[in-house]
């Protein structure tokens, strides 16, 4: 299913309000100790036409098993801020429950600790699947398992499912000629990290990967970038969003038509297929 921007099939609502939990959040040492209650409410993105038509529990999720799910999770560790337990609870939805798109957590501390006459501290914490597109490359040591690694690295915290992945690809560098081939690849996955912690996190599979970025465009035992996160356009100092080289790039457009060939450009408003036959062409070996 297509998610966020791209989506295609406009999602249903399902809503659990108010459920009761006393847990032991709390900057407090008391609020440790003692606990308190909290209240939590969800609103989740989902289709529920197919269980409508179907009439089957599967095709849908069982409300009280979630509830039941969301209470244990909400008690496993014990935290300072509310705004912690909150976003764990959206993060562990999305991990645990797939036909849940996208999800609002609201959390309501009754008793916080002030000095003042209120009904409630409310927050809310919003996550959902976005469709992010990742170039990788590679051109030291043993190029085809720094790939894999990259790929088991990038899935192992459950933040992000690669749903589909390019060959591997053999190409010329690009920018800087004095160095080996590159073993390139592209590929799709979903992810809940925003853009900029997406960013954060394959500079982090980089690093530990060994690479050093010493020559602009040289040699490099891991390259990964963000090509197209679902159509968002962005030009943030982090990460600029679509990928501003990619459609100069055949060692990125091959890979990506392989798996998205009518993916379009959020910019240029053309498909993978038609930047692919605007660039020069060059020698590619499928290795795969």
């Amino acid at each position: 299913m297509p998610s966020s921007a791209a989506e295609v099939i406009k999602l249903d609502k399902m809503y659990i309000r108010n459920l009761k939990i006393f847990a032991n959040h709390g900057v407090m040492p008391e609020e440790k100790r003692l606990g308190q209650l909290f209240v939590l409410s969800m609103e989740l993105d989902l289709d529920l036409k197919k269980a409508g038509r179907s009439r089957e529990i599967s095709d849908t999720v069982h409300y009280g098993e979630l509830c039941e799910a969301v209470s244990r999770e909400f008690v496993r560790e014990t935290y300072d801020l509310i705004e912690t337990a909150a976003l764990n609870i959206a993060e562990f939805i999305l991990r645990e429950y797939p036909l849940i798109r996208g999800v609002k957590v609201f959390l309501q501390k009754p008793w916080a600790p002030v000095k003042m006459q209120l009904d409630t501290i409310e927050i809310m914490v919003e996550r959902r699947w976005h469709r992010a597109y990742i170039g990788l490359g590679s051109n030291m040591g043993d190029k085809e398992e720094n790939l894999k690694h990259a790929m088991r690295r990038l899935e192992e915290k459950g933040h992000t499912k690669i749903l589909k992945c390019s060959s591997f690809m053999e190409t010329e560098p690009w920018g800087y000629a004095d160095q080996d081939k590159f073993l390139n690849a592209v590929i799709e996955a979903d992810t809940f990290l925003e853009p900029e912690e997406l960013m954060d996190m394959l500079m982090a599979i980089e690093t530990k990967l060994g690479r050093k970025r010493e020559i602009k465009w040289g040699p490099r035992t891991m390259d990964l970038d963000v090509l197209l996160y679902d159509d968002l356009i962005s030009n943030e100092e982090k990460i600029i969003l679509p990928h501003p080289l990619m459609q100069d790039r055949e060692f990125v457009l091959k890979p990506l038509k392989e798996i998205a060939p009518y993916l379009i450009h959020p910019v240029l408003h053309k498909s993978i297929t038609v930047l692919l036959e605007n660039i020069p062409v060059s020698t590619y070996n499928d290795i795969s």
